[in-house]
């Protein structure tokens, strides 16, 4: 009778333990896009490991998707965008987010495959954008501040094409999908394309764009919660691992200027 207390009792403890460490083991989905958010979350995997953490990543390039997963609790993060337009989405749509960490700067850049000089663009040539209402002003700021067009306000952040105030060479705006602007710059004479898509293409901002935002870019991107979900210990730690030294190497090591650490 003892010995068979005495296996019951072991079998329990060992129960015990197993559910103690289950509850431990917290799983934090986040969604990012591929390129170098998922990369990014990839190398601090083993470091939220070692805090119980499980990091289950959900890679998506469709932008429109990452906020509305994230306000419909299908993930606990997103890590993938800029201030702006995490702030145009949640006009747009009510959602209630909020920043956790600013990471780092990609900065946008123009590319073409026909030109090798912004002065060599013809009259009527054709440059395609962002159609995302706060990558598109973006796009046009860059365009702007490089002597391409003039807009009536190179500060507004919810500019478009019918805030163009001066069009010297009668550009041909082609508006699209961010991660369709790559598969088209055989297409057209320029593409204004966003760092995460231009290094999927295996394009280097520092090396191939015919010009680049500064680091003083405000497009700073950054970890993106609910509202009212800063106090949580996974999301922390999540944070804490996004801006530390280590990331800050790993980035530096990587991208050669192609990515910008701000923390």
């Amino acid at each position: 009778m003892k010995k068979i207390l005495s296996v019951l009792t072991l079998v329990l403890l060992t129960v015990g333990i197993l559910g103690g460490c289950a509850k431990e083991n917290k799983v934090l989905k986040v969604s990012a896009t591929s390129a170098p958010h998922a990369k990014m979350l990839e190398y601090i995997k083993d470091d939220l490991a070692k805090q119980g953490i499980t990091l289950e990543l959900k890679v998506i390039d469709d932008y429109n998707i990452h906020n509305r997963s994230l306000h419909e609790k299908e993930v606990d993060a997103n890590f993938f965008q800029h201030i702006p337009y995490m702030e145009a989405q949640m006009a747009e749509f009510g959602y209630e987010l909020e920043t956790l960490a600013k990471v780092h700067i990609e900065p946008m850049g123009i590319y073409s495959e026909k030109i090798t000089s912004l002065d060599e663009l013809k009259e009527g040539a054709v440059i395609a954008l962002p159609n995302d209402p706060s990558n598109e002003s973006r796009a046009l700021a860059l365009l702007h501040r490089n002597g391409v067009i003039e807009l009536n306000d190179v500060n507004n952040q919810a500019a478009t094409v019918l805030d163009i105030k001066n069009n010297p060479k009668n550009i041909t705006f082609q508006e699209m999908d961010a991660a369709a602007l790559p598969m088209v710059l055989q297409d057209v004479d320029c593409a204004v394309i966003n760092t995460n898509f231009a290094l999927q293409k295996g394009l280097s901002p520092t090396k191939d764009a015919l010009a680049i935002e500064d680091a003083d870019s405000p497009y700073v991107n950054i970890l993106t919660i609910r509202k009212g979900d800063g106090n949580r210990e996974d999301l922390k730690a999540l944070a804490e691992a996004l801006t530390s030294e280590k990331m800050k190497k790993f980035i530096e090591d990587n991208y050669n200027g192609e990515i910008v650490p701000v923390f």
